[in-house]
């Protein structure tokens, strides 16, 4: 199937994605009276007196916002906020698809830091979460730090975080294949963006102590000239303080792990080979990784995952995002913590039993019906257990 073809075809025949459905009957004047004028002041008097209850009251405790700037549509740049709506109304879908999660699309036209941030804050008491989703970095980091500071309730870069989890989740069961250790392993990251330094504090999270990422200028390193104008990328530096200079190839050698979220066919079998032996590798370009599963494979790799479906080991944010909010929603938590993401990437991981784990099979399909609810379950946990949680 041609699918820019035929999804340009359907989208226009389906002209949106998502739509609003009414949850109460409005066929009587009773009808009309109990759900508008006069019987509805009753519970705008009851979120007066304490706002917590439109929780309660209103559909707000399932309601996430999927909010983007149109600067990081998926692999197509900053194509402006419109561009971006398609995809934003596909994660609302996604969503509800698999986690029962109601979601409203909304793309905002600034590129302003401060007036993304404000306009955000200032929608907030509409919703019980916000998913920002395909903003640009660095300007996403500052966009996620202010708007954790103003708000009180979730805020998830899934592009960061999304991905993080279920990389984490692959990581979890490559390293019992290959009978490895995190805090041993030596680990490579191509790509320093959003979802780079997301998967590095995750996995440094996890226990991580040996890595070195590069972008393209090379091995992020302390000292670099140019990290004097990037704080994100100078405190990824000094958390690593790698030996090696130089650039992806000097980087990998003697490597375990190599993690890509850069540009196609920046890895070879050469590289490959000059790894540790039985490395394990998730080059997660799109739609070209930055080696093919086949080349990896045949240059010695016991571990491939990628971002493509028509591949073993999907690394797909799917499996992440929609039980991560169900739980969040689930426990009205204020925030998606540290150790709710890791419990989910645990959760995931879980899902693979050690009778069926192998090479080809470390992570659950996305339609495998026991993600949701086992990612949902374990993050509400974490957020009861590290105070996350409202109920």
């Amino acid at each position: 199937m041609d699918y820019a073809k035929e999804s340009l075809r359907l989208h226009g025949e389906w002209a949106g994605k998502i739509e609003v459905s009414v949850r109460v009957p409005v066929e009587n004047a009773d009808d009309l009276s109990l759900a508008y004028t006069p019987g509805v002041a009753q519970p705008c008097l009851a979120i007066q007196k304490d706002p917590e209850q439109s929780y309660a009251l209103t559909r707000r405790h399932n309601l996430c916002a999927v909010i983007t700037d149109g600067t990081a549509v998926l692999g197509l740049g900053d194509i402006g906020p419109e561009a971006g709506m398609p995809v934003m109304e596909g994660k609302c879908v996604l969503f509800k698809a698999f986690g029962g999660v109601d979601a409203f699309p909304l793309c905002v036209k600034t590129k302003d830091v401060d007036e993304f941030v404000n306009t955000v804050h200032l929608l907030s008491g509409s919703f019980g979460g916000v998913n920002l989703e395909d903003i640009a970095a660095p300007r996403c980091f500052e966009i996620e730090k202010k708007l954790k500071e103003k708000c009180d309730i979730p805020i998830f870069h899934d592009d960061q975080h999304g991905t993080a989890i279920v990389v984490a989740a692959a990581l979890i069961n490559a390293l019992k294949i290959t009978g490895r250790k995190i805090e041993n392993i030596h680990a490579v990251f191509s790509g320093a963006g959003a979802a780079g330094t997301a998967i590095f504090k995750l996995l440094w999270a996890m226990g991580l102590r040996h890595a070195v990422l590069c972008d393209i200028k090379g091995v992020v390193h302390p000292g670099r000239p140019d990290l004097a104008d990037d704080p994100y990328l100078d405190e990824l530096a000094r958390m690593t303080r790698p030996a090696v200079r130089g650039g992806l190839k000097e980087a990998l050698v003697g490597a375990d792990l190599f993690v890509g979220v850069s540009a196609p066919n920046l890895v070879t079998a050469g590289m490959v080979k000059s790894m540790n032996p039985g490395p394990i590798l998730f080059p997660m370009a799109n739609p070209t990784p930055e080696i093919m599963p086949d080349a990896a494979k045949a240059a010695g790799a016991a571990v491939v995952g990628t971002g493509r479906s028509d591949f073993p080991n999907q690394i797909n944010n799917v499996l992440a995002f929609p039980g991560v909010f169900r739980g969040a929603f689930d426990v009205r938590a204020r925030e998606i913590n540290e150790e709710m993401k890791l419990a989910a990437a645990h959760a995931l991981a879980s899902l693979v039993g050690e009778d069926e784990l192998a090479a080809g099979l470390i992570l659950p399909k996305a339609f495998d019906p026991r993600v949701g609810p086992a990612v949902a379950s374990a993050v509400a946990q974490a957020a009861r257990d590290t105070g996350a949680a409202r109920l």
